[in-house]
């Protein structure tokens, strides 16, 4: 057995299959785009790391402008801050009390790193457990009070459903008020950019009403987050948010390159691919070795890169590709998966290629630090 050291400095040819491969180029113009946007929009950019799972890929990140980065469960939290990651915001909400107990040590975890942790909560209830669990413990938490802005998941109705919640962080010491987080998640994929536009209006509108009731009710409004890579450019434009949370921009994948552009945004490129091999031929179709088991299929199956071949699903380890002219056996076939954030928790690790599928070399093994995180 090969170790994936020994793939360093070797061309992309080497890769077994099926294997989950970035290109590197692809994804620092990626990073860049959006850091500049960000900033000349006078945005804080937070990526989601739920999207890539990596601990290196959120420093880079950071280390390129990014302000923090945000996460879904205290379990990604925990593997991503175990490794250096130190400023980062739970965007969901925790309610279990064995779960806040590790909430509240990834807070001093985080605090020792000279960072910090803010996490999302959508009831009075979820502010008293936070409370409890933080009290004694010589930490302070910063506390995001969630908001349904069309998601239809978590979050207090629009409006004045807000203003207990703020006076019950208020009456706690070891919490304070960090603002509203506010995401449509649905919107962000959208096909046309009339639509998204539509969504996002209404959006705004709600996080407007909110923050008017808490402002009524003398609780100034510190900052608004949310938005994603679908729709990141209306928020920026809104006047009303403060900091981004797009996630997929750094990859990208099939299901966000079937939306219409928005020419405010920044024009992202493809750097995710399933490497993959042809293992057998007839004369209707190919198959490759590459099914579900190896990317997601919950927003669509992959896209062919650079071959005029449609994919279908051949089951968890195959995959079965038709067109006018079929690949050979033992080509390599390289996939854009449908969902970047599921296809990712798939592999262990990420396969950084410099200079290009096609002739580029192994720069980088990047650990998927906070794969099969889901608690």
């Amino acid at each position: 057995m090969h170790l994936l050291s020994d793939l360093l400095g070797r061309t992309a040819a080497a890769i077994d299959t099926p294997a989950l491969v970035v290109d590197l180029d692809a994804m620092e113009r990626n990073l860049d785009r959006m850091a500049a946007f960000a900033a000349q929009h006078g945005m804080k950019l937070r990526p989601h790391a739920k999207m890539h799972k990596s601990a290196t890929l959120a420093k880079l990140q950071m280390a390129r402008g990014a302000v923090g980065v945000c996460v879904q469960k205290t379990s990604e939290a925990e593997a991503l801050a175990s490794v250096g990651v130190s400023n980062i915001y739970i965007s969901n909400e925790v309610v279990s009390p064995f779960k806040l107990k590790r909430v509240v040590a990834v807070a001093r975890e985080l605090e020792a790193l000279g960072g910090e942790l803010a996490i999302a909560v959508d009831s009075r209830e979820g502010v008293r457990r936070l409370a409890e669990a933080a009290r004694g413990q010589h930490i302070s938490l910063r506390v995001f009070i969630e908001i349904d802005v069309g998601q239809g998941r978590c979050g207090v109705a629009p409006g004045a459903a807000a203003v207990p919640l703020v006076a019950e962080i208020a009456r706690h010491p070891e919490l304070q008020f960090g603002g509203l987080q506010a995401y449509h998640g649905r919107a962000q994929h959208l096909r046309t950019l009339a639509d998204r536009k539509q969504a996002i209006a209404q959006v705004i509108a709600d996080v407007k009403a909110t923050k008017a009731a808490l402002e009524s009710a003398g609780y100034a409004v510190p900052l608004v987050t949310g938005a994603g890579s679908g729709t990141f450019a209306l928020e920026a434009a809104s006047g009303v948010y403060g900091e981004l949370q797009a996630g997929s921009y750094l990859f990208m994948d099939r299901d966000y390159a079937g939306n219409e552009q928005d020419p405010a945004q920044p024009q992202f490129e493809h750097a995710l691919f399933v490497k993959s091999q042809v293992i057998s031929v007839s004369a209707s179709h190919a198959v490759v070795d590459a099914g579900h088991k190896s990317h997601a299929i919950d927003s669509g199956l992959p896209a062919v890169h650079g071959m005029a071949l449609e994919y279908a699903n051949g089951g968890d380890e195959h995959g079965i590709l038709r067109g006018a002219v079929l690949p050979a056996l033992g080509d390599t076939v390289w996939l854009i998966p449908g969902h970047c954030d599921p296809t990712v928790n798939l592999h262990n690790h990420l396969l950084g290629v410099r200079g290009g599928l096609a002739h580029g070399k192994v720069e980088q093994i990047i650990r998927v630090d906070a794969r099969g995180a889901l608690t």
